[in-house]
This record gives C-alpha cells, structure tokens and sequence, in this order.
C-alpha cells in the first residue's frame, strides 16, 4: 500500500498542476490530466534507470534549510567582493577528497555547490574528489571542511 502511493503521489501532483493551469475541474480535465502525468511519469520513469532510496528523507528539509542560509551569506559575501573598491579577491581551484559516492547525492551536492555564489563544481576526479573554483579562496580548509561538514555529511545520512 505504501508503494501504490508513494507511486501515485507525482502523478497526482502533476494532475492537480494541470487543473491549476487551467483553471477547471471539470470531468473531462480531470480525466485529461491525470492520463496525462500516468503517460509521463511512465515515459520519464524509462530515462531514470537508478532509483534513488532515501534513508533520511527529513534530513532533505534540513539541509535545504542550511543551504538557503549559506546561499543568502554567499550572496552578500559576493557583493561586498564585487562593489568594494579595496578588495582583491584570490580565485582558486581546490581538491576536496569526497567520501560520497551515490550518484543521487553526488548530484545534489552539485546542485548546492553551484547554486552557492562564489564557488563552481568543476570537476568530480577519477579518485572521487571534487575539483571546486571559489571566487575567494583564503583558506582550502575552511572550504574543504564546510563542504564535507555541511554538506557531504548530510547528504551521506540521506543517501547511502
């Protein structure tokens, strides 16, 4: 039973998207939208080989959380970079050996890292460390500790 809704709950979500988007729930629509999102959960289910299996799904509500904090520090941290006239940033390449190997988290820590002003994923090595570009690049330990701290870590309670 779990498994029936767990597999109902994107089509559901798109069927009701449908409805919003135009503005109708009516019989026909109803039925045109959930044939719809049955036709393209199926379809997009063939693109996705790997399925993901999260542990901690609740973690992900965390985590977004210090991402939206770190991304609003980044932001302003970029600014003061950008619009002071005194400040010379050092741009840097570094190497951050990752523990994390599970393509979905690998994934998402891409996301985070690129979403993050100032710094760039450039890289996920042969040897599994990430080659990261940071706008302002003082200390490579401080960097290496907040991705492995704050963000690896979570991500290897979620996934793996």
């Amino acid at each position: 039973m779990k498994r029936l809704a767990a597999s109902l709950a994107l089509p559901a979500a798109l069927t009701l998207v449908w409805l919003i988007l135009n503005n109708t729930v009516a019989p026909g629509q109803i039925l045109l939208g959930a044939a719809l999102s049955l036709a393209l959960v199926r379809a997009g289910a063939a693109l996705r080989p790997l399925r993901s299996h999260l542990r901690r799904p609740w973690g992900i509500a965390r985590l977004l959380c210090v991402v939206a904090v770190d991304v609003a520090r980044s932001n302003l941290a970029v600014g003061r970079l950008i619009w002071s006239r005194t400040a010379q940033p050092t741009p840097g390449f570094i190497r951050i050996p990752l523990d994390l190997r599970n393509p979905h988290g690998l994934a998402f820590l891409a996301c985070i890292v690129t979403y993050t002003p100032g710094t760039v994923w450039t890289e996920l090595s042969a040897d599994g460390s990430l080659i990261l570009h940071v706008l302002d690049l003082d200390e490579e330990s401080h960097w290496i500790d907040l991705i492995k701290q704050r963000y690896e870590r979570p991500l290897m309670e979620i996934f793996d």
